[in-house]
């Protein structure tokens, strides 16, 4: 599986190498001056690692940069979401319709804030807590799409196992009755007792854009993919097609995730 490299943090990683080599600086003095051990700040270098404003400054002043290192944290900046999911999230910004089937978790457009920080406050390997704070605001803020003066047309089906997640309270639940209310958004669940094989291949997004392009993305703990090769599209089709005729239809989902909520 190949490493995915954040352009900006490979080129502030690079200038980082490139002033502590010429000012003799190992990474070892570096990684004293900053609090970091040596193997993060070669992660850093890397590009493997963002460059953090702490680095920066001790290398600035370690490697006499005269600022030049430090007027990086201006630019060198954690990415709003994973980078397995950036070229995704463009799309999905600007798309005029989703199709979306969650396996395990509750979709990020209907997440609350407290689900949503408890997912990503519990990631594995953990993450610091700026990081946890601005990809909490970073999902909250994708929730605009639901909002748009143009309605776009949005369609989930949730696998019970989703619903059934310990991080699922009554105000998760209450959310998605209200969402499903909306016009412009239907949520049926697929129950465990209807549940058929090509509902446990993994989640799922299709999506449409202005350009009447249709796309298919699905996503992993490591790696995702975004498609718009005709055949995966429809592969993918296909597959959700299925699972929504096995699935509750929309009142009788709601009245399935109400009486969840009554029970919590």
């Amino acid at each position: 599986m190949s490493v995915q490299y954040n352009p900006t943090w490979r080129y502030g990683g690079n200038q980082l190498k490139r002033w502590r080599t010429k000012a003799s600086v190992s990474r070892e003095e570096l990684g004293i001056a900053s609090n970091y051990s040596p193997d993060t700040i070669k992660a850093m270098e890397q590009g493997v690692r963002m460059p953090t404003a702490r680095v920066l400054d001790a290398a600035d002043e370690l490697c006499h940069a005269e600022g030049l290192l430090s007027a990086a944290k201006d630019y060198v900046k954690a990415e709003k979401f994973p980078a397995r999911v950036q070229d995704y999230m463009l799309y999905e910004r600007d798309a005029i319709s989703l199709w979306w089937y969650g396996v395990a978790l509750v979709p990020g457009l209907l997440q609350t804030e407290a689900y949503a920080r408890s997912l990503i406050g519990n990631h594995c390997p953990p993450l610091d807590q700026e990081t946890v704070a601005e990809r909490v605001a970073a999902r909250m803020e994708r929730q605009e799409l639901l909002d748009r003066t143009l309605p776009v047309a949005l369609s989930f089906v949730l696998y019970e196992a989703a619903l059934r997640c310990p991080q699922v309270d009554k105000e998760q639940l209450l959310r998605l009755l209200g969402m499903g209310r909306r016009n412009n958004i239907s949520i049926q669940v697929l129950p465990f007792s209807r549940a058929i094989p090509a509902a446990l291949l993994g989640p799922m997004v299709l999506l449409e854009t202005r350009d009447r392009e249709r796309l298919a993305f699905t996503e992993g703990p490591s790696a995702s993919e975004l498609t718009s090769e005709p055949e995966v599209v429809s592969s993918h089709t296909e597959r959700l097609s299925m699972i929504r005729m096995e699935a509750l239809g929309t009142e009788e989902s709601a009245l399935f995730i109400k009486r969840m909520a009554e029970e919590l």
